[in-house]
C-alpha cells in the first residue's frame, strides 16, 4: 500500500475498506483545523441542501408544487442554508472534535426545512411518510456516491490528488449517513416522527405533534448530555458496511 507522497507505509495488502480508513486516519491527522474545515464544507453543504431538495422533489410528484414556486428546488446552498444548523452547529463540532482530539467523526447539521402544504398532497396521510423518507434516501445514496469517490481516490494512487479526496470522501460518508439515521429519530419535526403520525389515528397523531416545539430542545439535551451520540453510533457501522461493500471498497 503506498501512502503520502508514495512512501511506504505497510507492505502488507490490506483490505479495500481497511486500506480506505487507515490511509483516511492517517491524511486526517495531518491536517490543521482550517483545512478540515475547508474539505469538510462541500460534503456537508451537499448532505443537507440534497436532503431538503429530496422532500421538495418528492412533495412535487405527489402533488404539491410549494417548494418549486418558492424556489426551493435548486441546489444553490444559498436558498437552503440555515445558520444555525448549517453553520454554527456543525463548526462548534468541528472545532470541538479539533480541540478535544476526536477528530471529525461525530458532525451534523441541519437546513431551512423545505416547505411542504400536506393538503395539497393527493393522500396526505400515506404521502406525508413518503415525503418525509425522500430525505434520509437522499442521504444514503449520497453516502453510496463518496463510497465510490473514495474508491477512486484509492485507484488513482496520486501523491497530491489522493488524500484529499479520500479525506472528502470518508467525510461525505459519514456526514450522510449520521444525518439519515439522526432524521429517522421519531422526534417532532424530524422525518422519522413524520412517518411515525402517518401511522397513528388522527386524535394520536394530533397529541404526538404537539412535541414538534420542543424538538429541538429534546435533540439538544441528548446532545449534550452525550445520549445522542451513542445512539446515532449504533447502527452507524453497519450501515457504513453496507455502503462501502456496494462501492466496492
Amino acid at each position: 500500500m503506498v501512502g503520502v507522497h508514495g512512501r511506504i507505509i505497510n507492505c502488507v495488502k490490506l483490505p479495500r475498506y481497511a486500506e480506505a480508513k487507515f490511509r483516511y486516519n492517517f491524511f486526517m491527522d495531518k491536517l490543521n483545523l482550517v483545512q478540515q474545515i475547508s474539505v469538510a464544507a462541500l460534503p456537508l453543504l451537499f448532505a443537507i441542501t440534497l436532503h431538503e431538495v429530496a422532500h421538495g422533489w418528492a412533495a412535487k410528484q405527489l402533488g404539491d408544487k410549494t417548494a418549486m414556486m418558492l424556489g426551493r428546488l435548486t441546489l444553490n446552498p444559498l436558498k437552503h442554508i440555515d445558520p444555525v444548523g448549517t453553520i454554527l452547529v456543525p463548526g462548534l463540532l468541528i472545532l470541538s472534535g479539533f480541540i478535544f482530539g476526536n477528530g471529525l467523526g461525530f458532525i451534523f447539521g441541519w437546513a431551512k426545512p423545505v416547505p411542504v402544504n400536506w393538503d395539497q398532497l393527493r393522500n396526505p396521510k400515506r404521502d406525508m411518510a413518503l415525503v418525509a423518507v425522500a430525505g434520509p434516501l437522499a442521504n444514503f445514496m449520497m453516502a453510496l456516491l463518496w463510497a465510490f469517490f473514495a474508491k477512486l481516490a484509492i485507484e488513482l494512487q496520486s501523491p497530491f490528488a489522493s488524500e484529499p479526496m479520500l479525506f472528502m470522501g470518508g467525510i461525505g460518508i459519514s456526514i450522510n449517513l449520521i444525518l439519515m439515521v439522526l432524521n429517522l429519530l421519531p422526534i417532532p419535526p424530524l422525518d422519522g416522527s413524520r412517518v411515525v403520525s402517518s401511522v397513528l389515528s388522527g386524535p394520536l397523531a394530533w397529541k404526538y405533534n404537539r412535541i414538534e416545539p420542543y424538538g429541538f430542545l429534546i435533540l439538544m439535551g441528548l446532545l449534550v448530555t452525550g445520549i445522542l451520540g451513542p445512539v446515532l453510533s449504533y447502527p452507524l457501522p453497519a450501515l457504513q458496511q453496507m455502503v462501502t461493500r456496494l462501492a466496492g471498497l
